[in-house]
């Protein structure tokens, strides 16, 4: 029976796409393993969207490569973004690379080893980046089954300068609404009861395919799923959200008041340069009209540091931003300089050593910011899904709405009482540690 050990790498998009490549391979009837050392073939859904990530992906190809040689390893195959970028380069400088199969040609991925296994290497499978991927493809969930994520539309027209998701993925499309009620359906019978929805932007969702920005209408449907008990919508442009979305945000019962929005920077100058759509004064009103129409919701950012001419002054005016801001959860990555974007070209690109430093000090004064929102939530009443236990300890460790997996942070909560992972339960807060709350068990609705 061949076994194939299945990597992937990159964000929850590149993974829903390797859920559903799996669901071909399992339909094949071929068998996966997590140990390297008794894989047939292994397979990595690489990611290329920084150069940490590309570099990530190039490495975990040559140790998986090197297998060939140590193991009894027969065949590597390379998927998704990086495939997609750079498919003769691998061809040519990784030799240990059988086939690579490009982001919109997943369905092709048992063909990819069907034909190594035979013999039939160094080819490239791939379709033209206008092709919807996967729409109808079976997943085999790997988040743990209680969670799932929901890729709503595939590609990007934004074409920020920094960026080179349009030139991996395509133009923006949206996957039909009725194809995604009955993904959803399915992925809740196997037990799902999280639904992450996803995209590279998911405000736009459904322009294309309805003339008109779609989304609180997906959620509406979403929402009347039963056993479903949350749908959290992540990377919402800010100067996409409007006032449907959020309606359908308030209504829905289901839909967890968090919100992930990039703003990526808070200078004008600098936002022009990355090619986005907003200004510092839209991203202060975008904020507030969500704290005013839901006031629990919790909020979520990205930045860059360190973006192609940046000066001193504009990033002490993110900096303050972000202090008055006060986000619930932010991340920050320094600029990332990708050959074939335009920013990469700018003639003023920032020393490294200064992206880093700038970096570190967004982050310092978040994990204050945060720290303190952590501990200002001791005493209420919250509702969460467990995700695992420390036995030793009596202790499960949760998730609030507040927290999306993965990125954000937990909640401990001591009880001597049996729980199963995904369990919801109301939680009573009794105190925080640093980016996570401690807490102990309510039986009775906070309400």
């Amino acid at each position: 029976m061949i076994k194939i050990i299945f990597v992937s790498l990159g964000c929850d998009k590149n993974l829903v796409d390797s859920e559903k490549m799996l669901g071909l391979l399992a339909d094949r009837g071929y068998m996966f393993t997590d140990d390297e050392k008794e894989a047939d073939v292994a397979v990595v859904n690489t990611c290329t969207f920084i150069g940490d990530a590309k570099e990530e992906s190039i490495q975990t190809l040559i140790e998986l490569g090197s297998l060939k040689q140590t193991g009894h390893l027969r065949a590597l195959i390379a998927t998704g973004c990086l495939a997609q970028r750079y498919q003769e380069e691998i061809k040519a400088e990784l030799p240990e690379v059988d086939a690579v199969v490009g982001t919109m040609a997943i369905e092709k991925i048992v063909d990819a080893v069907d034909d190594v296994l035979a013999g039939h290497k160094n080819r490239a499978y791939m379709e033209d980046l206008k092709y919807l991927a996967g729409v109808k493809n079976r997943r085999v969930v790997t988040t743990g089954g209680y969670y799932a994520y929901l890729k709503i539309a595939e590609g990007c027209d934004k074409r920020c300068t920094y960026c080179v998701i349009p030139s991996v993925r395509g133009r923006y499309r949206s996957v039909p609404m009725e194809d995604l009620v009955l993904e959803a359906q399915e992925l809740v019978s196997q037990g799902v009861r999280e639904l992450i929805l996803v995209a590279q932007e998911t405000t736009l969702y459904g322009v294309d395919l309805y003339g008109k920005k779609s989304l609180a209408d997906l959620l509406r449907r979403l929402n009347e799923i039963k056993d479903l008990k949350w749908i959290r919508i992540l990377y919402c442009y800010p100067e996409e959200i409007d006032a449907e979305l959020i309606a359908a945000m308030r209504e829905c019962e289901k839909v967890v008041h968090y919100l992930d929005l990039p703003i990526q920077h808070a200078n004008d100058r600098i936002l022009k340069r990355m090619g986005r759509r907003t200004s510092h004064d839209d991203l202060c009103r975008i904020i507030q009209t969500l704290r005013q129409e839901i006031p629990d919701i919790a909020l979520r950012t990205t930045l860059i540091s360190g973006f192609p001419g940046e000066t001193q002054e504009e990033f002490e005016e993110l900096y303050r931003f972000v202090n008055e801001m006060e986000f619930d959860r932010l991340g920050v990555f320094a600029y990332s300089q990708e050959e074939d974007t335009p920013a990469a070209s700018f003639p003023d690109q920032i020393p490294e050593e200064i992206k880093e430093f700038r970096r570190g000090e967004l982050m310092e004064l978040q994990q204050e910011i945060a720290f303190e929102k952590a501990e200002s939530l001791t005493g209420q009443y919250l509702y969460c899904v467990i995700e695992g236990q420390l036995p030793e300890d009596d202790v499960y460790i949760g998730r609030t709405y507040r927290d999306a997996p993965g990125v954000d942070g937990y909640i401990f909560i001591r009880t001597g009482e049996t729980l199963m992972t995904g369990d919801f339960v109301w939680v009573r807060v009794t105190g925080s540690s640093e980016y996570d709350l401690i807490g102990e068990l309510y039986h009775e609705s906070a309400e």
